[in-house]
């Protein structure tokens, strides 16, 4: 119920701040489970794309912004789920949540850079989302946010109202062809992911992984 409140409030006073469009929403399907993919480049893309679609949007979400209080209300009155970045037993146990959620037939968000980017360019994805859509046998669709991080520069705490927003989805990929999980075909996999990112949001493609250190 919070979910649906927060969004209802959050996204009447977004849409009247934000000149906000969007390209190709159909493509997220009205029910069954799917992963949203997207490339990161403002704190904001967790509030934007959740936004434009009628159905639930769960992400996982840095630790960090449950330990602050300033944030920890929001991320849990969402349904968000914390993850430790340093890795281990924590993040296995979000990943496991995200697992259920796609089990139940909902739609998970993920950023497979890691991270926001550092500098505006799109960076090499990680595997997860691949294993993820593997494991749990469900489509892909890749969402570019374009935008975000004009309206809110990293390190910006009051954004830059009336800024355009657009939100791009793409056409869902699905897993079958990389059946049998392997690393060759999880790497891939998310490939396939990031180009169509790239192809989307207009961005550089850089062929590494963006380091966390640059973009705090």
């Amino acid at each position: 119920m919070a979910y649906w409140i927060v969004k209802a409030t959050l996204g009447t006073l977004l849409r009247m701040l934000f000149r906000i469009r969007v390209e190709n929403a159909e493509a997220v399907a009205s029910d069954g489970p799917l992963i949203l993919a997207s490339n990161h480049l403002s704190v904001s893309d967790s509030f934007f794309l959740p936004l434009v679609l009628k159905r639930r949007v769960t992400f996982v979400a840095k630790a960090e912004y449950f330990d602050n209080w300033k944030t920890a209300w929001f991320f849990r009155a969402v349904g968000q789920i914390p993850i430790r970045r340093e890795g281990g037993a924590a993040s296995d146990a979000a990943l496991e949540a995200a697992r259920g959620v796609l089990r139940a037939g909902g739609v998970f968000g993920i950023y497979p850079e890691g991270t926001r980017s550092p500098d505006g360019r799109l960076y090499k994805g990680k595997t997860g989302v691949a294993r993820l859509a593997v494991e749990c046998g469900v489509p892909v669709v890749p969402v570019a946010m374009v935008g975000t991080r004009e309206a809110q520069p990293i390190g910006k705490v009051v954004p830059k109202f009336f800024s355009p927003i657009t939100i791009k989805f793409g056409t869902p990929i699905a897993p079958e062809r990389f059946a049998g999980g392997d690393r060759p075909m999880l790497r891939a996999f998310t490939d396939e992911i990031m180009f169509e990112l790239r192809e989307l949001s207009g961005q550089t493609y850089v062929d590494e992984y963006a380091k966390r250190a640059l973009a705090a």
